[in-house]
């Protein structure tokens, strides 16, 4: 289960919005006949890369085991259901790490796998399976993507100087893992503030991926400029507005490419929580975000962020922007009692940088 596992992460920069999965094919000896990964959206599934890898080596199936990261489907989407082509192979047992959440398959593959008289077994690995797609959880069970919020700071939190300079506190090398966190994203986060500010790609370009993620703005005033860099060839580019109409800007985004949703809450801005709702319908699994500290300060004061990707510098700044503003409704506290409380998910060192993944407490419970 191990290499499965092994497998099912090298595929999860570029499925989106497939889960990741893994699957290694055994004989009656224990020894690897074959082995996948899920393939690009509309590829192949992991299971079928597995069986097509052990027919190319010449070997038969009957009798054999499949370590697979997930539950193989049993329904009809844009491939037909992997538990079929198990059955038909002549497996005869199958190790899966946990079921789907999938409301499609959420056992059945199970049940049909069993019916056709396949030995089932489930649990090996589904910690670290789960972890891999904490996205495709959160959307099926939660219905909203992973929110993840990277900031890269000097050790005393400042994001920016005063005058907003920022290039570059971090070094290439916590770039560099920015852009491979951003690679394994269905989309990128960011405000119109940040787009107007440092005209961005926000792209992946220091890592290399079979695909690009789709382009989040929140821009409750529409501001974005129709020429700005963002409008990559192949990228959809989706901005949420508030209740501001502009037809003359909407028409010029539109001929950019950019699908425009009007979402907004009473007081005119975008409904945050409804735009990540519209986001999850999309199938955005994770979503990476990459804003200013406005916006920041929103989407935590909301009580939308599930993890911090936090890269800080070796620098002492002083004065200069913070990671995220207002983030307590009620205004700054006068209790640490009120503070949101966090995990520790992992502490490493990046060339001369710390990033610290941190989570908030019980968000990934469901």
């Amino acid at each position: 289960m191990d290499k499965a596992l092994a497998l099912a992460s090298a595929a999860q920069a570029n499925v989106s919005p497939n889960p990741a999965v893994g699957c290694v094919i055994t004989n009656s000896k224990g020894e690897v006949i074959g082995q996948g990964q899920t393939q690009p959206v509309g590829g192949p599934h992991a299971e079928i890369m597995a069986i097509r890898d052990a027919a190319a080596r010449g070997h038969s199936l009957v009798g054999a085991t499949a370590y697979v990261t997930l539950e193989p489907c049993s329904h009809h989407g844009r491939t037909g259901p992997c538990c079929d082509a198990l059955i038909a192979a002549g497996i005869r047992r199958v190790v899966a790490s946990i079921a789907d959440p999938n409301p499609l398959v959420a056992g059945e593959g199970f049940a049909r796998l069993r019916a056709a008289g396949m030995e089932v077994h489930v649990g090996p690995g589904g910690a670290e399976s789960r972890e891999l797609n904490i996205g495709f959880f959160s959307r099926m069970i939660r219905k909203t993507p992973w929110l993840r919020m990277k900031v890269a700071a000097s050790i005393d939190g400042k994001t920016a100087l005063d005058n907003g300079v920022s290039q570059w506190i971090t070094s290439e090398a916590a770039r560099t893992d920015g852009h491979a966190w951003r690679a394994r994203a269905s989309a990128v986060l960011t405000g119109v503030g940040t787009v107007l500010e440092d005209n961005p790609l926000l792209d992946v370009r220091l890592v290399e991926s079979g695909r690009q993620p789709h382009l989040v703005i929140v821009d409750s005033q529409l501001q974005t400029p129709p020429e700005a860099r963002l409008f990559l060839p192949g990228r959809s580019v989706w901005i949420y507005a508030g209740a501001r109409s502009n037809p003359e800007r909407e028409a010029a985004l539109k001929a950019r490419g950019a699908t425009l949703t009007h979402l907004p809450n009473p007081n005119g801005k975008v409904d945050l929580a409804a735009m990540l709702a519209d986001l999850a319908r999309r199938e955005i699994n994770e979503l990476h975000v990459e804003a200013g500290h406005k916006l920041n300060g929103s989407l935590m004061r909301d009580g939308l962020v599930d993890e911090l990707l936090v890269y800080l510098a070796p620098k002492f700044i002083g004065s200069g922007m913070g990671m995220a503003s207002h983030v307590h409704a009620e205004g700054p506290l006068t209790e640490l009692a009120g503070a949101l409380p966090l995990e520790f998910r992992s502490v490493e060192m990046l060339g001369p940088d710390l990033r610290i993944v941190a989570r908030a407490s019980g968000r990934d419970k469901f």
